[in-house]
């Protein structure tokens, strides 16, 4: 090893110092302010232009609210004849049509003259019963409105004013006076008989139990004798009572109903019923009503005499249509409307048409005979 030899210069490390670390901000120090250009005002006129645009769209608005209130108002003070219409029941006027041609039953021969006097009759009990409607609505409003169904009644809801009825009740007023001068003379007293006591119902007897449904099965039977007495014929005591009693039967199924569907508050009379006492009186009412109509074909009826097997077919459908009526109402929970239970219900309205047949053959069978 050649020690004389020199070594390489070592390497010279230069130490290069570090670059000073950031300090702490200084808080102190404002930052520079920001340019904010300056807003530029609108000129006058096209502020007031502006506040005049805001104004009249304004006013265009509350005019077409007044207009629209107005012309809202306006349609609630005219009723549509809909309603008025609706407010005479015509529905109802069905039972005028069963009941005041029953009369028919005994006469004979049939005339034209008997036609036309019943359908006299008839047009003067629909205009004598159109007026008790419009005053029972009139004076049953406000108790309407907290029924389920009477509520939606035209003056109940509020479709027709209490004004345009009153002026309806006018209306109707005199037109059966007409209809009563226009008639025979003083023939007209059952009609008048019927107005009385439907005006003491209206009045404060619907508020009496039993005497309410009472006067509403009498109503009808002043039906009938009106259509006897226009027509000349010798009224039946078995038909008027039979005519009575399932009007009874039919008033108390109603009342039944309404105490199921509304409860007693609807109608102060039904505090004086309960459930089992109108079970019990339709059933009651229902079996005058069969027994009455059989005796009415076996004594009085004109028909009875050339066919009398005929008559007696004609009992079962009787006691078949009663005893419908009675389901309806008892297992059914109906009966609320018994026009529409009597012509909507399709077994009753088979058993009907069956039993016009036969009458109608009872009533052809004696003059073939003769």
């Amino acid at each position: 090893m050649d020690i004389t030899r020199s070594s390489p210069a070592p390497v010279r490390v230069v130490a290069v110092p570090p670059e000073p670390e950031p300090g702490p901000a200084d808080l102190t120090a404002l930052p520079e302010p920001i340019a904010v250009e300056p807003l530029q005002t609108l000129p006058a006129t096209a502020t007031t232009a502006t506040a005049t645009t805001a104004t009249a769209t304004t006013a265009t608005t509350t005019a077409t609210t007044s207009a629209t209130a107005t012309d809202v108002r306006g349609r609630r003070n005219r009723p549509r004849p809909r309603d008025l219409l609706a407010l005479l029941r015509p529905g109802q006027w069905v039972k005028n049509l069963a009941v005041v041609p029953l009369a028919l039953l005994d006469t004979h021969p049939w005339g034209a003259a008997a036609f036309l006097r019943t359908g006299w009759a008839v047009l003067g009990f629909t205009l004598a019963s159109a007026l008790v409607y419009v005053v029972n609505d009139l004076a049953d409003r406000e108790r309407d409105r907290l029924h389920p169904v009477k509520r939606h009644r035209p003056i109940a809801s509020g479709r027709v004013s209490t004004l345009a009825a009153v002026v309806l009740t006018g209306a109707l007023a005199l037109a059966l006076t007409g209809w009563a001068v226009a008639g025979p003379a003083w023939q007209w007293w059952p009609t008048a008989l019927y107005l009385a006591l439907s005006l003491a119902y209206s009045q404060g007897l619907k508020h009496v139990p039993l005497v309410d449904a009472f006067i509403v099965a009498t109503g009808f039977v002043l039906r009938l004798v009106q259509g006897a007495l226009l027509i000349g014929a010798q009224l039946s005591e078995w038909l008027a009572l039979c005519v009575f009693s399932l009007c009874l039967m039919l008033a108390l199924g109603k009342r039944r109903h309404e105490m199921t569907a509304a409860g007693r508050a609807h109608r102060p009379a039904l505090r004086g019923y309960t459930l089992a006492f109108l079970d019990h009186l339709v059933v009651l009412v229902a079996v005058l009503t069969a027994v009455s109509y059989v005796l009415y074909l076996r004594d009085d009826a004109s028909l009875a005499a050339g066919a009398s097997l005929v008559t007696l077919l004609s009992a079962p459908c009787a006691v078949f249509g009663l005893a419908r009526y009675l389901q309806l109402l008892l297992v059914e929970e109906g009966g609320g409307n018994p026009v529409h239970v009597l012509f909507r219900d399709r077994a009753t309205l088979v058993n009907a048409a069956l039993w016009a047949v036969l009458v109608a053959l009872a009533l052809l069978l004696p003059q073939a005979s003769a």
